[in-house]
């Protein structure tokens, strides 16, 4: 763990340990780019291939889809308990989306047209579901959910199987609770690519959504354009906002939960109270050895964990609104006052009894939110996300005689005599 304090001669110096950067290295920039190619210019052969390459078990093309054998054996495979949490987690997340659902809407503008919008789902999205150290079956939920809420009729899920060739049978449950169409048994760039420009087995997709390792997110990256995507989401990220009130075991349980996904997450105290900043210290060191996932915890608690001791909390919110993180969790007399001025945050988590965990698996939001500092410029995702949006125009000759003259204006300003001509025309008597 890093210890910076504001009493630091080269505080603001240090802070710069905080900068992630969100660029692919050039070797994996490269892997994925002959991916790419590959698929488009092989197909199933090369997916296939490059399926087994990666990790996965040796398969046919007629193998890849997850059958309804499959996913009636992982139905009775998976006990009640799991059950009873993906169906509660999918109720909150669900219900979260029917309130975020754009509306249609229309009405007339000043000359009298009639103006609007219309909001349809896309017909066909992916969505990837990572499998490599964990199996995510809450990724399920917080993305396959959305798109059925919003109504796509179908959603096709690419998840890496293992080397037996089965995908978790929690992850089966959660894709047909939620409303998965379509599941197959590819991960990596290779899925990503072959739902962007399908193959003879997969139909292509409009829209790619959900997290991956860094191979998935340069994939997303180069197939952006030829389909559209959601977020290019990164390692996790937590920030805590904590002043002397806050319970450092709860803390420390907040940003071990966050480095044990490993991978470069980063994990960030700030606080004013020196106290403070020693007893969560003290409690990370106390519970990281009853924990399990040692190797990932490690790395992040060595390489990307900061404890800041600031001089205000004004100077916390400064500092984590430059950072952009993923989670913040303010834990704080004046939590809400300080949570309005947050303005780059994917999720804010107020209180020492919110958890970012219960975020994370069943709050209501969607967990895939923006890392890297993606938070200054996107928002996480959300169910209109799945939704397409087209505006709608009707103009009578009564609409249309009022606006021509400001038709004709710009017609002249910009030099387009046959754009106002086209207008004109249409008020011409015999």
């Amino acid at each position: 763990m890093r210890i910076i304090r504001h009493t630091d001669p080269d505080f603001s110096v240090a802070l710069k340990q905080l900068d992630r950067s969100s660029e692919p290295s050039p070797d994996v920039e490269k892997t994925v780019r002959e991916v790419i190619a590959a698929i488009r210019g092989e197909g199933d052969a090369a997916l296939l291939r490059l399926n087994e390459k990666f990790g996965s078990a040796k398969f046919s093309a007629d193998q890849l889809r997850v059958t309804a054998a499959e996913l009636r054996d992982a139905k009775r495979s998976v006990r009640v308990g799991v059950k009873n949490a993906i169906t509660a987690a999918h109720a909150n997340i669900r219900d979260f989306a029917k309130r975020s659902l754009r509306k249609s809407w229309s009405a007339k503008n000043q000359q009298g047209a009639k103006v609007g919008e219309r909001f349809d789902p896309f017909q066909r999205v992916g969505i990837y579901v990572p499998a490599g150290t964990a199996p995510l079956a809450s990724t399920v939920i917080m993305t396959v959910t959305l798109a059925a809420t919003a109504g796509v009729p179908e959603i096709v899920v690419a998840c890496p199987a293992d080397k037996n060739g089965a995908i978790n049978p929690a992850v089966l449950f959660a894709c047909e609770l939620c409303g998965a169409t379509e599941i197959y048994k590819i991960g990596g760039a290779q899925a990503i690519s072959a739902l962007a420009f399908g193959t003879e087995t997969i139909a292509p997709v409009a829209k790619i959504f959900g997290p991956g390792n860094p191979w998935v997110v340069e994939a997303k990256r180069q197939v952006f354009g030829k389909v559209a995507v959601d977020l290019l989401p990164g390692p996790s990220e937590i920030f805590v906002v904590a002043d002397s009130t806050a319970n450092p075991a709860w803390i420390a349980a907040d940003l071990l939960a966050q480095a044990e996904h490993g991978h470069g997450s980063s994990v960030v105290l700030a606080t004013n109270s020196s106290k403070l900043l020693n007893d969560v210290q003290h409690a990370i060191e106390t519970q990281l050895v009853q924990l399990s996932r040692q190797e990932h915890l490690r790395e992040v608690l060595e390489r990307h964990t900061f404890l800041i001791l600031v001089k205000t909390l004004k100077d916390a919110v400064r500092i984590a609104n430059d950072f952009a993180p993923e989670h913040l969790s303010i834990v704080a007399k004046v939590d809400e006052k300080l949570a309005v001025q947050i303005r780059t945050s994917g999720a804010i988590f107020l209180g020492g009894m919110s958890p970012v965990v219960a975020g994370d698996f069943v709050a209501g939001p969607s967990h895939e939110l923006p890392t890297g500092g993606a938070g200054k410029s996107f928002a996480g995702l959300t169910v209109d996300q799945f939704q397409r949006r087209t505006s709608i125009v009707r103009f009578d000759e009564k609409s249309l005689r009022r606006s021509l003259p400001v038709i004709e204006t710009f017609s002249e300003i910009e030099g387009l005599d046959a754009h106002g001509r086209s207008a004109a025309i249409r008020l011409e008597k015999g």
